[in-house]
């Protein structure tokens, strides 16, 4: 595969390249997509994760292509070009990604209710796919994998529209996608890519009442709410977020320790890495004191330093990997009301099933 002769050819601007083209393939791929059983959805995202694996060369040569356009832009900081970014490792967990979806519980084949009428008539609720869903997103290659596999498993075809930065990467994997829809005899249009980084097809996106049933923006505010305030179809949005990790009293130390330093030194610079760590105000004493926790491996991820809180006690971290406040905190014991703000608890689930949102 030629990735600049195929980017060339879509950004001409050809009538097969519309938008109102790409979004009726889409639809007919829906309703394929829909009609099929889930061990046909299962096989296309194996056969696309072993496409991952086997144009490994391909990918990472047109990441390459990408990260190399970014060089010299005072725009583009080191975090995002680390979030544009490839390894073989990271393409490596990518295909494991789209193979642990293709492992989950059909979505579609299971029913949700069910409850007999008194005159006889047996009624079940069962899910459906939402048909075509338009997913913009910034530059982040791997974030195109997620989705394609996460909606393909649910029936629904996908239109992608990354950021411009990895516009190369997203061709290549979107590659992969379709030679395994195409494996397992699914159109290949289930899993399409914007044809061009024109902001128009946005537009054209975000108006496409009819033609997308569901808009998901994955970014920044900025871009979310641009979505939000532009979109003439349902968007599916999310807010800045915080991410917690919170280290109950009864926790397995150990654990513990391993959540921790992997939920925020595996990838700092990303969306999901921890931001707060809250301990329960049992351990915290012991934590600080015991010389096995990584406080100074996390120090340095986040080049910053300990605060002194109330007389004297280290009361917060304050890492700053993307240039935010995250502090570390200290929780007072009987504060069960923290249990609902953390998205990560590392307790035993029995004890915090009635306290815990996710």
């Amino acid at each position: 595969m030629d990735v600049n002769s195929d980017l060339g050819s879509v950004e001409a601007g050809t009538a097969a390249a519309s938008f109102a083209d790409i979004a009726r393939e889409a639809r007919a791929a829906a309703s394929r997509l829909e009609a099929s059983d889930a061990e046909t959805r299962a096989a296309a995202l194996r056969g696309a994760a072993t496409a991952l694996r086997d144009t490994i060369a391909t990918i990472l040569a047109a990441n390459r292509e990408d990260v190399a356009a970014t060089e010299g832009d005072p725009a583009i900081s080191g975090a995002f070009r680390d979030r544009l970014a490839l390894t073989e490792a990271r393409i490596e967990a990518m295909a494991s990604g789209v193979e642990t979806v293709a492992a989950l519980p059909d979505p579609l084949e299971r029913v949700l209710a069910e409850w007999r009428r008194p005159n006889g008539l047996l009624i079940r609720r069962v899910p459906q796919p939402i048909g075509v869903i338009g997913m913009i997103y910034e530059s982040r290659p791997n974030v195109g994998a997620d989705a394609a596999s996460i909606c393909v498993k649910s029936g629904n075809a996908v239109i992608l529209r990354g950021g411009s930065e990895s516009r190369r990467s997203a061709v290549a994997i979107r590659d992969a996608m379709q030679a395994g829809l195409a494996a397992a005899g699914l159109p290949a249009t289930c899993v399409q890519i914007a044809p061009t980084q024109d902001r128009d097809f946005v537009a054209s996106m975000l108006a496409a009442s009819g033609a997308i049933d569901l808009i998901i923006p994955r970014g920044g505010r900025s871009l979310v709410e641009r979505v939000a305030r532009d979109a003439r179809v349902p968007v599916l949005a999310h807010a800045e977020g915080l991410n917690h990790t919170y280290i109950h009293a009864s926790a397995d130390d150990e654990k513990a320790r391993r959540i921790v330093a992997n939920a925020k030194m595996r990838r700092p610079g990303i969306c999901g890495a921890t931001e707060t760590l809250l301990i329960d105000d049992a351990l915290a004493g012991f934590i600080w004191r015991d010389a096995g926790w990584p406080w100074s491996a996390l120090m340095r991820a986040g080049r910053d330093a300990l605060v002194l809180g109330p007389r004297g006690r280290r009361a917060a971290l304050v890492l700053r990997p993307r240039g935010r406040r995250d502090a570390l905190v200290l929780v007072p014991r009987g504060r069960r009301h923290a249990h609902a703000l953390v998205p990560c608890c590392v307790a035993h689930a029995v004890e915090l099933r009635p306290h815990c949102r996710r």
